[in-house]
């Protein structure tokens, strides 16, 4: 079969509406092309050939939740972004390229950034406080957002930033080794290394690790099904609740990160959720309080919601950071809204960093930056008034 471009496929193709406003529901009608082309099944966990990129072979690995396309072309299926790569191409996030017909991923075992940070950091206030995690990273992002705070590792491609040989099996050792209780993938957006991530993370439930998921929810479903089976928390961003916000501000879209909140929800995740309020993008009331009914219809009353400060980063330098009186003006509307569990993050001192019984209002957990000095839950119940306080809290 004679190759064909990206370009000439799309433009001769009735998906490319729907390839360029639905990016999932179009994967799902290139799937049935591709299926009934060639019947390939995803596939993944192969080791990448010594002929390829010989700088990047020793960590790349066959892809996962990938198709192929007439001419060698590719589409891969990890988020809704479903880049389409003929043969050379990389993928939105850099994490992905189309060598020889067949999507491979090169970020495998090749972290750039390891840490070991405070549960608290994540942030995750109602999952195993006081704990530690076992950070890990490699470069990609799958948005594109002006604000970024790790843009260093996020925008950048894996053989443009000094690595650490972790694959796996290095890492569970690691997380033991300093009595890590969880392994998060976290700092730039774990999705791009989904194979990295979920081979670890089923590594880590066989033996006891916990796996942390820090996010900004930009994953399609099935992926995302197989990952919630290894998956013991997350904090997943809500940038906004503005397609349009998410358009200009993050180079995405905003129904696969609901789709996402709604799927661990079923799945029955742990999961919290953080919003950046970024002024002059993501500071209106009115979006707030609309985003705040959403939630409690569509998850209920009890998932943990942060609102963080903004402080001037990146393509944003211009702004100033966001008033400390807008974040506790929108906590208090989230409580009065029915929201349980509000905080208020990156402002020393506020008492939205603590924790308060939803019953009695009776201080349940202080904390002072990462130190918890006060803690007052048992039995996952409020000392108080006896009132279970939802969470992961032995």
């Amino acid at each position: 079969m004679k190759p064909i471009s990206r370009r000439q496929f799309l433009s001769s193709s009735a998906l490319a509406l729907a390839y360029n406003t639905l990016p999932s529901q179009a994967f799902c009608a290139l799937k049935n092309i591709a299926d009934a082309k060639s019947g390939q099944k995803n596939i993944a966990g192969k080791i990448f050939k010594n002929d390829g990129p010989q700088k990047l072979w020793k960590w790349a690995r066959e892809g996962c939740n990938y198709l192929t396309l007439p001419g060698d072309a590719v589409v891969c299926g990890i988020c809704p972004n479903s880049c389409i790569l003929e043969k050379g191409d990389r993928s939105i996030c850099r994490s992905k390229v189309n060598f020889d017909g067949k999507l491979y991923t090169l970020t495998y075992g090749n972290p750039c950034s390891i840490n070991l940070d405070p549960i608290e950091k994540k942030p995750l206030f109602h999952f195993k406080p006081k704990t530690r995690a076992l950070s890990i990273a490699t470069t990609g992002c799958n948005f594109r957002c002006l604000n970024c705070q790790n843009w260093q590792i996020s925008q950048a491609k894996p053989e443009e930033v000094r690595h650490y040989d972790l694959f796996p099996e290095k890492v569970i050792i690691k997380a033991k080794e300093k009595n890590a209780a969880s392994i998060a993938y976290t700092y730039s957006e774990a999705t791009t290394y989904y194979e990295y991530m979920i081979d670890t993370a089923r590594l880590a439930k066989k033996n006891g690790i916990c796996n942390l998921w820090i996010s900004n929810g930009y994953i399609n479903e099935e992926p995302l099904l197989e990952l919630c089976k290894v998956l013991d928390a997350a904090n997943v961003n809500l940038k906004s609740f503005s397609d349009a916000v998410y358009r200009e501000l993050n180079g995405g879209r905003l129904d696969p990160v609901l789709n996402t909140f709604k799927i661990m929800h079923q799945q029955k995740v742990h999961f919290e959720m953080t919003t950046l309020v970024v002024p002059g993008y993501v500071d209106d009331p009115d979006m707030i309080k609309e985003m705040c009914r959403w939630i409690l219809k569509n998850l209920g009353p009890d998932h943990p919601l942060h609102f963080l400060r903004f402080f001037p980063r990146y393509k944003l330098d211009r702004l100033p950071p966001t008033p400390v009186s807008l974040l506790t003006q929108f906590r208090n509307l989230a409580i009065k809204e029915g929201i349980r569990y509000v905080y208020v993050g990156n402002v020393a001192g506020h008492e939205g960093n603590n924790t308060y019984c939803h019953h009695c209002g009776k201080l349940l957990v202080e904390r002072k930056g990462y130190y918890i000095p006060t803690y007052n839950i048992k039995n996952s119940r409020c000392k108080f008034c006896d009132t279970v306080i939802p969470g992961v809290w032995t």
